[in-house]
């Protein structure tokens, strides 16, 4: 039992809500109510929570030592010794290949998606989050690739807004939470990370700026791009923009202001005003697209 209360733990259920991203394509086709449909795409999620998951425990043996010497990763299962590396790999050997087989049963072109996830994550995990810039870049990828996997198993078009309003939102939370980790280790971040050496605050500072007004620029033309009008039959898309507004500012008042920002998984579900915003979004854009 303490084995599985252990392979649980380093499956990190709490940042499976990065996965609710899949939905996307099924929500912005206006295909929600479509029950097959969204049964298909539930089960996608499930898939990708779990490989997800492999990853993260993938990630912990590659940086068993860093882990270590870290002050919050050191009681992770597979750092702090609770769960050994044998059966850490007998896990990995047990889900990896079942998942990657239900994705293929679902859709071929699911299939492929999702095992180029896969092959990216394992890239990241031992090459690309070593070199600094592309190692941000390479996460806002993981968020893109599950924006089209939701597309894709429901045969849905990909709108290019969505692609670009997924990349510069990622960037901005890839970023917040590398600044939170320059700051919060202070002089021993590189001994946690290794790129981190390669980061300052006043350089993340910069960039996530740019991604800041880029997202929200991104946004509101979308909303107000005469395809998107076409698509939807209605200008009213427009009445989320200050939703969007709202919660960037949240997040960098969360950022700047109370110090966090490491862990969006947990911001996401424990910041009630933040809470309320993406409620409210969620509410508002769905009137707005299905009445």
């Amino acid at each position: 039992m303490n084995f599985l209360v252990c392979v649980w733990e380093s499956l990190r259920p709490k940042q499976w809500t990065k996965n609710l991203f899949i939905f996307a394509g099924i929500l912005f086709s206006q295909n929600i109510f479509n029950f097959p449909l969204l049964f298909k795409v539930t089960f996608a999620f499930f898939i990708f929570c779990l490989l997800s998951g492999s990853i993260y425990i993938l990630n912990d043996l590659s940086d068993l030592k860093q882990d270590r010497r870290h002050p919050d990763k050191s009681h992770r299962p597979i750092a702090s010794g609770r769960l050994k590396i044998s059966h850490a790999v007998l896990t990995l050997t047990i889900l990896i290949p079942p998942l990657l087989a239900a994705s293929y049963y679902l859709s071929p072109s699911f299939f492929l998606v999702t095992l180029a996830y896969f092959l990216l994550q394992l890239a990241y995990s031992f090459l690309l989050k070593r070199i600094v810039i592309l190692d941000v870049f390479t996460i806002a990828c993981g968020f893109v690739l599950r924006v089209v996997a939701g597309a894709v198993v429901i045969n849905v078009e990909i709108s290019s807004w969505l692609i670009i309003c997924t990349i510069l939102l990622s960037l901005f939370l890839g970023l917040s939470k590398r600044r939170y980790e320059v700051v919060e280790l202070e002089g021993g971040a590189q001994n946690h990370r290794q790129v981190l050496a390669e980061y300052s605050s006043y350089l993340l500072d910069q960039m996530i700026s740019v991604v800041t007004a880029s997202t929200v620029v991104a946004y509101a033309l979308y909303t107000m791009s005469e395809k998107t009008i076409g698509k939807f039959g209605t200008r009213n898309l427009v009445f989320t923009v200050p939703f969007v507004l709202y919660g960037i500012f949240r997040y960098l008042y969360l950022i700047h202001q109370k110090g966090t920002g490491g862990k969006p998984e947990d911001i996401l579900v424990t910041d009630k005003p933040l809470m309320i915003d993406i409620i409210l979004w969620a509410i508002t854009a769905g009137i707005i697209l299905y009445w």
